[in-house]
This record gives structure tokens, sequence and C-alpha cells, in this order.
């Protein structure tokens, strides 16, 4: 089993829709057994809450159920348990750099590092922003989704 943390501000946007995302792809290719994936945020602003009703909005317009998602915070047990830890943006995996355990195993990077063709680096935070920011989040997470799936299934070889 390999499992993938993604990572952003208050795990309300970015993070839920990522996992949401590529649990999907996961199963649709028909790993769901044999890949798990969950979400937190470097900051406790909404513990406990669902995702962003715009998130969910957009992400349930493309197939994609985020409402039984909870916030959390990221934990110093998580660079144990998870393989991959993926920040939505550099300063996500700065701090994450930061809160790793010397001895933490789990592999850190951006979830963008897994679309070279995206057309940005990171993913943007658009809790701010309006309707459209949430689809291009969806885009960018579908095109990191789809990269990361294809590393996985090397490693997973």
């Amino acid at each position: 089993m390999v499992k993938v943390l993604f990572v952003c501000t208050g795990n309300i946007c970015r993070s839920p829709t990522a996992e949401g995302v590529f649990r999907n792809v996961a199963l649709n290719a028909g790993l769901g057994n044999r890949i798990t994936a969950d979400s937190a945020g470097t900051h406790g602003y909404h513990v406990g809450e669902a995702p962003d009703p715009r998130s969910r909005r957009a992400a349930l317009a493309r197939g994609v159920d985020l409402s039984g998602l909870r916030a959390r915070t990221v934990t110093a047990g998580d660079f144990a348990e998870f393989d991959h830890i993926l920040a939505m943006d550099q300063g996500h995996l700065t701090q994450l750099r930061r809160m790793a355990p010397p001895d933490a195993r789990t592999k850190l990077a951006l979830f963008l590092d897994f679309a070279p063709d995206a057309p940005r680096r990171e993913v943007p935070d658009p809790y701010y922003g309006e309707g459209t920011h949430f689809t291009e989040v969806l885009d960018l997470c579908e095109m990191g989704a789809r990269g990361l799936l294809e590393h996985l299934r090397r490693e997973l070889a």
C-alpha cells in the first residue's frame, strides 16, 4: 500500500480537492486497493470543517464528491505514516521540511512536480477568488493526479 498526503494551508480548498481527484483517478485505474490518500493543512484554521462549498460544487460537477472530508492539520505522525507528502505550493513545502523529523523517510515534493506539462508549478489558493479559480484548481489537480499515478505505478511495480 502506498500512502499519499496532500497539504495546503487550511485543508478546505486545494488539498481536499487534490485528495478527492487523486482517489478517483486511482480507483478508476483499478488501484484503489493499493493506493490511499488523505489531506491536511499546515494551519488549524478550519479543523473539523468540510471543504469549502465552492470546492465541493466544482468537484461534484466533475464527479468528485468531497462532502465526506474534514479538515485536519499535519501531525508529526504523518511523516512516518505517509510515503509521499505533497505540498500545493512552495511555502507549504518549506514548512513541511521544517516540520519533518530528522529521521523521516517520507518523500516531500510539490504536487505539480508530477505534472511537468502544467502551466504552473504551484496550485494557487482559490479561497479569495471567483468560481473560475476553483475550476483552475481542479484542472491542475487532474494533471497532477494523472502524473502522480503514473509515478506510483512504477513504484508499485
